[in-house]
C-alpha cells in the first residue's frame, strides 16, 4: 500500500476498499469480513466503517453491515459526467425495440469493460449483468473495440501485460492471435465475438466517438449463437449500431 503523501490519502483509498467490500454478494457483511475483503485490520476497519455509518453510506445492523442508497450516487456522479449517458438511455431502447434483441453501452476501465447500460431483450437468457458489471475486456465484443481503439502503446502494454484466461473453447488466448482481430476490428469499425464469454451468446459492436474522434464508449447488439453468422450481422446491424452511435455522438455535442 503506498505510504501517505502530499500526492495520497491512504484514507480515502481505505474508505473506498470498504465500500467496494460491502457491495458483495451478499450484501451484508461482519466488521471481519469486510476487513478482511478490504484487506484491512480490525481496528482500522472498524474505524473507516463507523465514519461511514455517520456519513450514511452504510448502515449497522447488529453485527451486519450493509450500504445504504446514499452510496449509489457515486456510481451516479460517474454516469452524470458522462455527455452522452443521458440520450444513450433513449437511443438504445429505439434500438432494443426496432430490432427485438439485447442492446449494451460500455466503456473501458484498464482491463475490463464496465457496463453503463444494458437493456436485455426477452428472448435472450439475461446474465446477471447491470449497470456497473465488469468483464474482461478480450471476451466480448464491447471490450474488443475499445481495445482495438487505444493508442498503439497502451494497446501494446496491453497484450504484453494481460493474461487472457480462456472460458469457453473460443476463447481468444494468444496475444498474437488477439492482436490481429483488434487490428480487424478497428480497420473494419467493428468487432464480432462469437461463444468466447458464453457459448450461447455472440455481440457485434461499434466504437462511440466524442467530438474530437477519439473513443470513449462502445454498443453492442447481443444475439443467441447459431441464430446469425457474422456476415448476416454485419448487413443486419452494424449501420444500425453507426446511425445509432452517431445520433449519440451528436446529442452529446
Amino acid at each position: 500500500m503506498p505510504k501517505e503523501s502530499d500526492g495520497y490519502v491512504r484514507a480515502i483509498e481505505r474508505g473506498f476498499a470498504l465500500v467496494e467490500a460491502l457491495g458483495r454478494s451478499p450484501g451484508r457483511h461482519t466488521l471481519s469480513e469486510a476487513a478482511d475483503h478490504a484487506g484491512l485490520n480490525r481496528a482500522t476497519a472498524r474505524r473507516m466503517l463507523a465514519t461511514l455509518v455517520k456519513l450514511k453510506y452504510c448502515e449497522a445492523d447488529g453485527r451486519y453491515f450493509r450500504l445504504r442508497p446514499r452510496a449509489l450516487g457515486l456510481g451516479l456522479s460517474y454516469l452524470n459526467a458522462l455527455p452522452f449517458w443521458g440520450y444513450a438511455q433513449r437511443a438504445l431502447e429505439d434500438l432494443r425495440n426496432e430490432i427485438g434483441e439485447s442492446c449494451a453501452l460500455a466503456v473501458l476501465d484498464e482491463t475490463d469493460i464496465v457496463y453503463a447500460l444494458r437493456l436485455p431483450a426477452r428472448r435472450i437468457l439475461s446474465a446477471n449483468l447491470g449497470i456497473g458489471s465488469r468483464l474482461p475486456a478480450h471476451l466480448v465484443s464491447l471490450g474488443r473495440v475499445l481495445l482495438a481503439n487505444l493508442p498503439p502503446e497502451e494497446r501494446h502494454n496491453y497484450l504484453a501485460h494481460t493474461a487472457l484466461k480462456p472460458i469457453t473453447p473460443r476463447t481468444i488466448v494468444d496475444p498474437k492471435q488477439l492482436a490481429e482481430e483488434l487490428e480487424l476490428t478497428r480497420e473494419r469499425g467493428y468487432a464480432w465475438v462469437d461463444g468466447e464469454l458464453d457459448p450461447a451468446i455472440c455481440g457485434i459492436a461499434v466504437p462511440i466517438r466524442d467530438q474530437s474522434g477519439s473513443v470513449v464508449a462502445a454498443i453492442s447488439i447481443n444475439l443467441i449463437s447459431g441464430t446469425s453468422n457474422e456476415a448476416a450481422a454485419k448487413r443486419r446491424y452494424v449501420v444500425r449500431l453507426q446511425k445509432t452511435a452517431q445520433d449519440i455522438r451528436t446529442q452529446a455535442a
